[in-house]
């Protein structure tokens, strides 16, 4: 089965009504952009000649902003510093049209920093100001109580974890148990060393590495047909049983992606990327698009094939990217011969 443009189009008319809920670490990304014309007299490193900077919310954060871009609506549940970062977050979130109403400030944690230096379209170094977040029992019912009342008024929840420490399992039993109650799909983006019960969610979204790591098996070079790599089949299998998701959608960068579906047969997705200049964020334009995907009425592999168109468009663009609506279904359109 392959998804046609009309189908998308058909779908995605769908979003401007669908709220999405994202619960995950917050995070700023910062970009200082440059050029490089001679090696430093003081170490073998490059000097980068600033021509100008920018930040905009990266992380969880990320992920709404793709919701944003997609044409859906997009809410957040996390927690930040009691900083001038957090605050230029939460103006530029307010700003882009998130709802803040889940997220909580904390005077014992800074906000997370990433700060990326490209040059000629290169990225050179980043540099990350984080700590592990520990926020009190207090603290936690309140946010676990802020997201029950925002689930409330969802079309689907996605939890994002960058294992900075904002989602715990009371979180994941929180959100699981809400978004049961409400019928509504829940998607998890997660981090390969951060083991967390989530039987009943309805995807899992890891990459490759992630894959392997969460599954506890060494990785080996990838097939040129994930349908023919035993070790990932295995692995498919293994975080089947492990985390007994609906569906596992394992990203395989230029390999596309393996959807694995309640013990069905894997099916695998091709890559629909023209050219890739960075991957940074193509895991949450996956997500973020599948699972208001589904909110739309999507099947499961007809989220899978719009994710990963979605994901061939962002991959093209240079440092932490969205697609738009009108991107995905230009990118559709472009392969319409394959998708016949």
């Amino acid at each position: 089965m392959k998804i046609t443009v009309q189908r998308a189009q058909e779908l995605l008319c769908h979003a401007k009504n669908k709220q999405i809920l994202v619960v995950g670490d917050l995070m700023m990304d910062r970009f200082v952009y440059g050029s490089v014309s001679r090696i430093s007299p003081e170490a073998p490193v490059p000097v980068v000649h600033v021509s100008h900077e920018k930040a905009m919310p990266g992380g969880a954060c990320n992920v709404a902003s793709n919701l944003l871009a997609l044409g859906g609506k997009a809410a957040m549940a996390g927690i930040v510093g009691q900083d001038v970062v957090g605050a230029e977050l939460k103006g530029q979130l307010r700003e882009s049209g998130v709802a803040l109403n889940a997220v909580i400030d904390t005077e014992n944690h800074p906000t997370c920093v990433k700060t990326r230096i490209v040059a000629e379209r290169q990225q050179v170094v980043r540099v990350d100001r984080e700590e592990y977040l520990r926020v009190s029992a207090s603290e936690m019912a309140r946010f676990c109580q802020l997201i029950e009342t925002e689930i409330a008024g969802a079309d689907g929840v996605i939890i994002e974890d960058y294992g900075k420490g904002s989602v715990q399992q009371a979180v994941v039993d929180t959100v699981l148990a809400a978004a049961a109650t409400r019928g509504i799909p829940v998607g998890y983006d997660p981090k390969d060393d951060h083991i967390l019960k989530m039987e009943g969610v309805s995807v899992v979204t890891p990459n490759r590495k992630e894959a392997f790591g969460s599954a506890g098996v060494a990785e080996g070079k990838p097939c040129n047909n994930p349908l023919e790599d035993e070790a990932l089949l295995e692995v498919g299998r293994i975080l089947d049983a492990k985390w007994k998701a609906r569906n596992t959608l394992i990203t395989l960068g230029p390999h596309g992606m393996l959807l694995f579906n309640e013990g069905a047969n894997p099916q695998h997705i091709p890559t629909r990327a023209r050219e890739v200049f960075d991957v940074s964020g193509a895991g949450d334009t996956v997500i973020a698009t599948y699972v208001l995907a589904l909110a739309c009425g999507a099947t499961y592999l007809e989220a899978a094939e719009l994710a990963n168109f979605a994901a061939g468009v962002v991959v093209g663009k240079l440092g932490t990217a969205t697609c738009t609506q009108q991107e995905l279904i230009d990118n559709m359109t472009a392969h319409k011969e394959e998708i016949r």
